[in-house]
């Protein structure tokens, strides 16, 4: 009888071990938030439950409804308490074309500085001296609004060594800096010191089409000045045409590329440059886009799913992935979804997830679940990727 209370005990405190490791767990990775849209269910995952009752209910008139709800671990230990947005679920015409950005700032970015020889060997950087830094963003010149690299050039260089007062955003704050350019002995005029840039262009590849909000959505990622790897403000930009016309391909430790030629055809204007992506009014829909219902953030599983992307002139293919790790919390990362290519065809075309390839859909169990935000440098063959869920809500804020 002993034996067997023994053995009851033991067996009893693995289940109660098993049972704490799956809540912990379960604690940790589910969402803190979740979007549920219709059909969803009451199943977070094939062990996790929404509790059949909300503990309470938003008394605030909304168009979507909240409320709090607890997780349960097989529908019967409470695991942690999540706030549940019920929306309908949206549909959007993915794409997964290639395309051209030109971009401008709303603002000039400082993308260095440098020293003005005075003669005999002296020098100064009047940029330094100021408090100028590399990345800030200069917005205007003694009252006056600036918008390019060669006006704010011609202002303070062109001038007889007076003061100059800079209004500039840096990490989203205003600050104001004097400014006093000095006399290069060297070109014979005076310099402040610095360089910047107003413009950039670039590929990527559009996501999808917001038929609702008339906003297509691309990248997945924010467009980062190539020299100071900060945020370029956009200030006004437009989509175009483009044709994949070589591939670089990527090996472990090099980013490999989409070479493209840029088309006459106007795709749409860009409206905002984000963490979360690239967003724009498009002039219509692309012919070769379907439409997809978006799937929740807890309807993406780990398995097989299709990459969306175009690695070969203009049209669009899908290719096989496997997705192996979805993080709910990480927030602001633009890396939701680990997945690893596994079609023989685009690993030989291009060795992996190559630059362009940014913005990519990926789609699952007949829904867009996400977009190709990064590559894995050491391998290519895997990759990041943000949430459908993510990206659609962003598209709808601009209706």
């Amino acid at each position: 009888m002993r034996k067997i209370i023994r053995i009851f005990t033991a067996f009893l405190a693995a289940v109660c071990s098993v049972i704490m490791t799956f809540t912990v767990i379960g604690s940790y990775t589910m969402p803190d938030e979740i979007v549920r849209y219709e059909n969803d269910g009451e199943k977070l995952s094939a062990l996790f439950y929404y509790s059949e009752e909300s503990v309470s209910q938003s008394a605030l008139a909304s168009e979507y409804p909240t409320s709090t709800e607890t997780v349960k671990l097989l529908n019967i230990f409470p695991v942690k308490t999540v706030k549940v947005t019920d929306k309908h679920s949206g549909k959007v015409y993915v794409s997964g074309e290639v395309f051209g950005i030109k971009l401008y700032t709303d603002g000039v970015i400082v993308v260095g500085t440098q020293s003005v020889d005075l003669g005999d060997g002296e020098t100064v950087n009047p940029a330094q001296q100021a408090g100028i830094k590399t990345g800030d963003i200069i917005v205007s010149i003694n009252g006056m609004r600036v918008y390019s690299s060669d006006e704010v050039m011609s202002v303070l260089n062109d001038n007889n060594g007076k003061p100059y007062t800079v209004k500039l955003k840096r990490e989203g704050r205003y600050k104001t800096f004097s400014l006093t350019p000095a006399y290069s002995v060297r070109e014979g005029c005076y310099k402040a010191g610095m360089w910047v840039r107003d413009s950039t262009a670039g590929i990527g590849t559009l996501t999808f089409y917001n038929e609702d909000s008339g906003v297509f959505a691309a990248l997945g990622h924010q467009i980062n000045d190539i020299d100071t790897n900060e945020l370029m403000p956009l200030l006004e930009g437009e989509a175009v045409g483009a044709n994949v016309t070589k591939v670089q391909k990527g090996k472990a430790g090099t980013t490999g590329s989409l070479w493209c030629d840029f088309e006459e055809r106007k795709m749409g204007q860009l409206l905002d440059n984000t963490p979360d992506g690239l967003y724009g009014a498009y002039t219509e829909i692309s012919e070769g886009a379907k439409a997809y219902p978006v799937a929740s953030k807890q309807e993406v599983k780990k398995g097989a799913a299709q990459l969306i992307s175009t690695v070969n002139g203009k049209t669009p293919k899908k290719y096989s992935i496997d997705i192996t790790k979805i993080s709910y919390n990480k927030g602001g990362e633009q890396k939701d979804i680990v997945f690893r290519i596994t079609d023989r065809e685009l690993l030989r075309e291009t060795g992996g997830i190559v630059q362009g390839m940014s913005g990519s859909p990926i789609v699952q169990n007949g829904k867009i679940v996400g977009a190709v935000t990064h590559v894995i440098v050491n391998n290519p063959e895997k990759g990041y990727a943000i949430f459908a869920q993510t990206m659609y809500e962003k598209s709808n804020s601009f209706k």
